[in-house]
């Protein structure tokens, strides 16, 4: 999980995030203001967690954008944590936040093989 930690402090420190850790999974909580999931893109392919996500917003009325201060476009590709499981990740977008929760290898994943004696009779 280090590279994972160590990906998301070279983020930008424009971008705020959380990382938590239960015995179960882990819990990655994203900023993303002003992003809904229509206007979001997120995979987990070959190890790597990909996050594409762009705040689209038009101004009311007669108003145009002569500078914008607060845009939103964050791409960024981090490393998956070598125990989780991520064809059983989990994500939802509500109000600018991504929670984003992917599941551990189970401890008692340990399959139990019987042995038999090859004496024969």
């Amino acid at each position: 999980m280090s590279a994972l930690r160590d990906a998301l402090r070279d983020l930008s420190e424009d971008v705020f995030f959380d990382l938590l850790e239960s015995e179960d999974a882990y819990l990655l909580v994203l900023d993303v203001p002003g992003v809904s999931a229509d206007t979001l893109e997120l995979a987990i392919e070959d190890g790597r967690i990909s996050i594409d996500a762009h705040r689209e917003k038009t101004p009311e009325g007669d108003y145009r954008y002569l500078e914008e201060n607060r845009s939103l476009f964050l791409d960024v590709d981090l490393p998956l944590p070598d125990d989780a499981v991520g064809e059983q990740a989990t994500a939802s977008v509500d109000r600018g936040v991504l929670e984003l929760t992917v599941p551990k290898t189970s401890a008692s994943s340990e399959t139990t093989i019987d042995v038999v004696d090859g004496e024969t009779e």
